[in-house]
């Protein structure tokens, strides 16, 4: 099950937190936030009431109407030391303790409870290992896929993978609804890449063809389990074919409308260009985008497409 982002204790460091970006660790770390000390308040000093045989309570708070007493206050401050000085040395221990070779981690963080896994809403909630916040503002909004080896810009709207099942999604748009056929909960729109095989074709322009018709069954047609979210597709038509750079690479795209027994319909997008690494594989990054006024922009695909980098390069 993989963790949603979120500020994580860092498996290479662990006196440092970590931003788990709902596929893989990226590279902003900060300092773990430390409660604020709680600050008491001395007693007012004065004439102490001689007492010979009266008992004196160890109390943290004002003294007792019996006698003043200043044992509260220091005790509570001896055991705050003691805690400080016995976290200082467990987190120097685990620090001389760690490897000098600082390998990457390759595991992703431990959640107390798991998340679902179903396209059912997700809570904005986080739980008690988990932060809510983003990286850094001047961080790079970008989505990675470390396999295929590219980047995508994270665009306004539009968000890590929450609570998805599939593996290649990179991105999708912020929030979801009821599906207008079937039951379930859908979203207005996905991005996903996969690696071509040699049974895809040979060429970018024979794989996006080849790609599109599958592409479209698997966002409007049935979904992983069978159901049909939208009662199945009807017709679709052509939008746009041809050549494309990416990444200064030459790749080839081909867009479909596709209309739908219920709902509004949508755009499905094939796109193949050659990887920057390794053999240079082809790769394949789908398009999903309801039409409609709820539907993303349709001029997103295209600033996806331009923004496009290899991790290579």
């Amino acid at each position: 099950m993989t963790p949603p982002p979120g500020w994580y204790r860092d498996p290479s460091a662990p006196h440092l937190e970590r931003w788990w970006d709902g596929t893989a660790w990226t590279e902003h770390r900060r300092a773990p936030e430390a409660p604020a000390p709680a600050v008491t308040t001395p007693p007012v000093p004065g004439p102490p009431a001689y007492e010979p045989h009266a008992t004196v309570p160890l109390t943290a708070g004002r003294p007792s109407a019996g006698g003043a007493s200043g044992r509260g206050p220091r005790i509570v401050a001896l055991v705050a030391a003691g805690a400080v000085l016995l976290t200082a040395i467990v987190t120097g221990a685990l620090v001389l303790g760690k490897d000098d070779g600082d390998t990457e981690p390759a595991t992703a963080p431990t959640l107390a409870t798991s998340a679902p896994v179903d396209r059912e809403p997700a809570s904005d909630t986080p739980t008690p290992t988990e932060s809510a916040s983003e990286p850094p503002a001047d961080g790079p909004a970008v989505v990675t896929d470390q396999l295929n080896g590219i980047t995508l810009p994270l665009l306004s709207g539009w968000v890590r993978p929450r609570n998805i099942t599939e593996a290649d999604v990179l991105m999708t748009t912020d929030g979801t609804y009821q599906c207008p056929a079937d039951f379930g909960y859908c979203r207005h729109g996905e991005v996903s890449s996969r690696t071509a095989t040699g049974d895809d074709g040979s060429s970018p322009e024979a794989i996006a063809k080849a790609d599109i018709q599958e592409a479209a069954d698997d966002a409007y047609d049935r979904d992983l389990v069978g159901r049909r979210p939208f009662g199945g597709i009807e017709s679709h038509k052509v939008m746009g074919s041809g050549p494309v750079s990416v990444a200064g690479r030459a790749g080839y795209f081909v867009r479909w409308q596709v209309t739908t027994a219920e709902g509004p319909g949508g755009y499905v997008q094939s796109l193949a260009f050659p990887s920057g690494i390794g053999t240079g594989s082809p790769v394949v990054v789908r398009y999903v985008f309801d039409a409609g006024e709820d539907g993303p922009p349709l001029a997103d695909m295209g600033r996806f497409t331009k923004g496009i980098r290899s991790t290579a390069d």
